[in-house]
């Protein structure tokens, strides 16, 4: 495809200021392997259907005393064969569960240094580990439910808005490795959405984040000024 400039992006419009350069499929990253740590003593989650992904590696942690799960959890990791597996805790000392899921993030972060970790939890006591694994440059973060994690939201995605506030949050998770220009921001978001939308729906994302004051966008390369930082 022929190149085509990018201006700069003041206030968007959809059809005749973002044009994204599109380059070979293979451009694109693949989804990260994504492991589901779910704390099943702090949340026993329903919505367990829609990590019945092939991306979706999914540990569910249970208690020492806890003697069964619910049968939508154990159907749902049923379904998922190979990619769902239950920890059973050894003993009940303070914060064991917590202790296991950092063991296993640790062996896992070891082996596939490009995996992202989802613990699901209500636990705010997480969240010195997850800054930690940040800090030495491993994908981590916690969510309350399994509605909650970043990638389900962005997947149950459907109208313009929820397909921005997705992507949003999204970029916020990648910290420094956010894309640096437009032709790989829009690669990325294509990847993000499995390569499922057509060329102006990308486009339309892109258009309304610089809208939006998220993305600044000169000439070729872009730079982000995300809600929340």
């Amino acid at each position: 495809m022929a190149h085509m400039g990018y201006g700069r992006t003041r206030d968007p419009d959809l059809h005749s200021v973002v044009r994204l350069e599109h380059g070979t499929a293979g451009e694109a990253r693949s989804v990260k392997k994504n492991y589901i740590l779910i704390d099943y003593e702090n949340v026993q989650p329903e919505a367990m259907a829609v990590l019945d992904r092939e991306h979706f590696s999914v540990m569910v942690f249970v208690g020492a005393n806890q003697a069964k799960v619910t049968y939508e959890v154990a159907s749902a990791l049923q379904r998922m064969g190979e990619r769902a597996s239950y920890i059973k805790i050894s003993g009940n000392g303070s914060n064991a569960l917590d202790f296991h899921i950092a063991f296993y993030i640790g062996q896992i972060a070891a082996s596939d240094p490009e995996a992202f970790f989802h613990i699901v939890s209500k636990d705010s006591g997480f969240d010195p580990l997850i800054q930690h694994l940040k800090s030495k440059k491993i994908f981590a973060c916690r969510s309350k439910s399994v509605s909650d994690i970043p990638l389900v939201k962005l997947e149950s995605a459907h109208t313009p808005s929820e397909r921005v506030a997705a992507v949003v949050e999204n970029l916020r998770q990648r910290g420094a490795s956010r894309p640096r220009s437009l032709k790989t921001l829009g690669s990325t978001i294509n990847a993000l959405f499995h390569k499922t939308l057509a060329d102006v729906e990308v486009e339309h994302i892109v258009a309304e984040l610089a809208k939006k004051g998220f993305v600044q966008i000169n000439q070729t390369k872009v730079a982000y000024l995300l809600p929340g930082e």
